[in-house]
């Protein structure tokens, strides 16, 4: 394993959010939603029905993109799309009770993902330390030493 103890804290903080992100996927997956999924559901959650359009630009992707996400939602029950009455190029997107209830449990996967180490904000750093560890342990393939995975470090000067 690389020495954890002289990593910077960006890369403590990105290291930790990765291993996280792979661990509340495996649960997502489950569940038949994306992180993608789930922000455009959080969105809905929280707007009530809105159109597509006004649903890509809130999240801040492509409109291809959020296509290609609702479609998903779609295939499991999770939202539904109207055409609009007036302009029937416009599709309204709608959170429906199956949507809400997975994003519940969407958001419940992600406390257990967090659960499975403690973080005390007063200890952040060595707390970032711990949380890489642990899930990185957790998260080793068979047969294969139990530690970070290899992830190029990016220079963001």
């Amino acid at each position: 394993m690389p020495d954890i103890e002289r990593w910077p804290t960006g890369r403590l903080l990105s290291t930790a959010a990765r291993l996280v992100e792979h661990a509340w996927d495996e649960n997502l997956r489950s569940i038949g939603l994306t992180h993608a999924g789930v922000i455009a559901m959080e969105v809905l959650a929280a707007t009530g029905p809105i159109t597509q359009t006004m649903l890509a630009q809130i999240v801040r992707v492509q409109a291809q993109t959020m296509g290609q996400t609702l479609n998903r939602l779609e295939a499991h029950g999770h939202i539904t799309r109207q055409r609009g009455s007036e302009d029937r190029r416009v599709h309204l997107v709608s959170l429906t009770d199956a949507g809400t209830d997975a994003l519940e449990r969407a958001v419940e996967s992600e406390q257990q993902v967090l659960a499975q180490v403690s973080i005390d904000t007063s200890m952040f750093r060595h707390e970032l330390k711990v949380l890489v560890r642990e899930l990185a342990g957790r998260q080793a393939p068979a047969g294969v030493t139990a530690g970070v995975p290899y992830a190029p470090a990016r220079r963001e000067d």
